[in-house]
């Protein structure tokens, strides 16, 4: 068994590193292809530098090691906050926009429908079917004024 660690060599490891990241591409899993990489990286050092095969071993242990929290880091999805920057806090992107009153404002309340929901607002008092700016954001309730 030691004779077969003694004559590892760059070859053996670029090989098995191959051999390794081929398997993955058979089965994936992205398991395989890491332990590749740190195949291929112990077999590109020995190469450069005549290493004992214990040292071999524990390279690629290390290497293989190391290869698990970089893949989780490159791996993780990067979180777009231009894609939805309302996410959760949808009244925000209601301010500044303009909406026709549905049920005038009488004593400070009314209602605006707003896609498929009716809002309640509150500004002054405004007759319904008049065009009105949100102005302001309370929880669910929006204050608006006139167009």
């Amino acid at each position: 068994m030691t004779d077969m660690f003694v004559s590892l060599g760059s070859w053996n490891w670029l090989i098995f590193g191959f051999i390794l990241m081929a398997l993955e591409v058979m089965a994936p899993g992205i398991f395989l292809f890491w332990l590749g990489l740190a195949a291929l990286l112990v077999g590109l050092i020995s190469f450069t530098v005549a290493v004992s095969w214990q040292i071999q071993l524990v390279m690629f242990a290390v290497f293989a090691a190391a290869a698990v929290p970089v893949w989780r880091r490159l791996a993780r999805p990067k979180p777009d906050a231009s894609a939805s920057p309302f996410l959760n806090r949808r009244t925000e992107a209601l301010l500044g926009r303009e909406f026709t009153l549905e049920k005038p404002i009488i004593d400070g309340s009314g209602t605006v429908r707003i896609g498929d929901t009716v809002w309640r607002v509150a500004g002054p008092d405004t007759p319904a079917g008049t065009r009105v700016k949100v102005v302001q954001v309370d929880g669910a309730n929006l204050t608006v004024a006139a167009a």
